[in-house]
């Protein structure tokens, strides 16, 4: 059965279990459909080298679970199970349009950002947004949060301050200097990294009906977020120096944008990084249209520097009277301690203060001062520094792989984790038979608002280690779509 892995006899868990697992999560994941015969218990434990009594027991827990059923003189069968309502939105309006009347795509946000946090191992995701683990400074993160339990006990049992922990948003401020963004620590909201920066600022600007304009593509987490709102969000074509201007003024003139977020640094899904002459006309045509620009810069740390490579910040043009930005730690520091902040305005930066308390009261003070810590103690810059140095060390590299096995480069970023690379065929039928692999891949069409088919597709050089990706690559492309 070429729907299950190679079963590990040295771990701790069960060959029964799994096999297990493994059927289940293929069944949720719809990689084996409703229907389909399962191999007989004699063919499955010869091609997986284990005893028929072994197979019998994990079939029978999968019948108890309710993922199969046993047919008597027919075998078993993949059983028919209801969908639950997901926690997805429904489409905005603007991806409704461009849907056309056709069937939902097999493949949503959902799948990906519920197959990311499966317990894979990392080496077999080269969809995912984050670095490998053993990349980023446990050792500093441990350190910290040690020193703040050691600390004044009264804070760990008590809520945290609404605008933020304040010698945490001090730090910011000295952060955002460095990059030419003034900032006083009243001007700053922490928050439970950019994803809910992200929704307290579409929440203040937006009612249901209004336009949210995105760069076409972008990060797919915000697509159903802002459409749960009832917002109306439409993409502005990204090309390698910045958006498309003239598309970016035409849907500005017609829908009316209430908001216009950007990646101006290491855009995802492609690494590139906004034009210094694209940058004012954007700020131009925000006053012209009188929309905000929520400038994204999670990546932040990933840069080098704009005295190695150009990256101009609408932030630093702006000075945080129509920019809002945002940044976080969550990819470079600990992405379970979920900090991050958002910039702007002190009038405004009060209101979304009292924003997120009616959301979430206030956020993890705890977490808060962690990273306060781990920036105060001034380690962060150098393990910031070692992470691009790796990156940097594999990126050419890998690209040169790409190239090999069959898959376009466009723009080969010089920075970043990430390569946005032109497969030739439908790549969400590509991320499916990868998945069958246990290989996750994240297909182009995931981050576009109108969630059309795409050949394009995402991959993280920082996960493209193990030779098991190549492999499939290499068989996938050369055997044609």
């Amino acid at each position: 059965m070429t729907n299950t892995p190679t079963l590990s006899r040295g771990g701790g868990e069960s060959l029964t279990d799994q096999i297990v697992r493994t059927v289940a999560a293929r069944i949720d994941e719809r990689v084996l459909k409703s229907g389909s015969r399962m191999p007989s218990i004699r063919r499955f434990a010869e091609s997986h080298g284990v005893s028929p009594f072994t197979v019998v027991a994990a079939y029978d827990k999968l019948v108890a679970r309710g993922y199969l059923e046993s047919r008597r003189g027919a075998g078993f069968f993949i059983r028919a199970r209801a969908t639950a309502p997901g926690p997805a939105a429904a489409p905005a309006p603007a991806v409704q349009e461009a849907q056309n009347g056709q069937n939902a795509q097999a493949l949503d946000v959902v799948w990906l950002v519920r197959n990311m946090f499966c317990q894979m191992p990392h080496q077999q995701m080269p969809g995912t947004g984050v670095l490998p683990s053993e990349w980023l400074d446990a050792s500093s993160v441990a350190n910290a949060l040690r020193a703040v339990a050691r600390q004044n006990g009264d804070f760990l049992l008590n809520y945290g301050t609404p605008q933020g922990y304040l010698p945490l948003r001090e730090q910011l401020q000295r952060k955002l200097a460095e990059l030419e963004i003034g900032a006083a620590p009243e001007q700053f909201v922490t928050t439970a990294g950019v994803t809910q920066a992200l929704d307290v600022v579409a929440r203040e600007f937006t009612r249901p009906g209004d336009t949210i304009l995105v760069d076409d593509p972008a990060w797919f987490l915000m697509f159903g977020s802002f459409a749960a709102l009832g917002a109306r969000v439409i993409g502005v074509p990204r090309l390698p120096d910045g958006p498309d201007l003239a598309r970016l003024a035409e849907l500005a003139a017609l829908h009316k944008p209430k908001l216009y977020v950007i990646n101006s640094v290491l855009h995802n899904p492609s690494s590139t990084s906004l034009s210094a002459a694209k940058a004012y006309q954007v700020l131009r045509l925000a006053a012209e249209h009188d929309f905000m620009i929520v400038e994204d810069d999670i990546y932040c740390d990933l840069h080098p520097g704009s005295t190695v490579q150009p990256a101009t910040r609408l932030a630093a043009l702006d000075q945080l009277q129509r920019v809002i930005y945002l940044s976080g730690f969550s990819k470079t520091m600990a992405a379970n301690l979920r900090v991050g902040f958002i910039a702007t305005s002190p009038e405004l930066a009060r209101r979304l203060a009292d924003r997120k308390m009616l959301q979430t009261l206030t956020t993890s003070d705890i977490g808060e001062r962690a990273v306060h810590r781990i920036l105060s103690e001034g380690a962060y810059r150098k393990h910031a520094e070692r992470m691009r140095a790796r990156l940097d060390g594999l990126r050419a590299r890998t690209v040169r792989q790409m190239e090999r096995v069959g898959l376009t480069v466009p723009v080969a970023p010089p920075a970043g984790m990430f390569v946005w690379v032109d497969t030739g065929r439908d790549t969400n039928a590509l991320a499916e038979r990868a998945m069958a692999q246990g290989i996750l891949l994240a297909p182009g069409s995931l981050f576009s608002p109108s969630q059309l088919p795409s050949t394009f597709m995402r991959l993280n050089v920082a996960a493209m280690q193990d030779p098991a990706i190549w492999r499939f690559l290499e068989k996938a492309l050369s055997a044609g779509s």
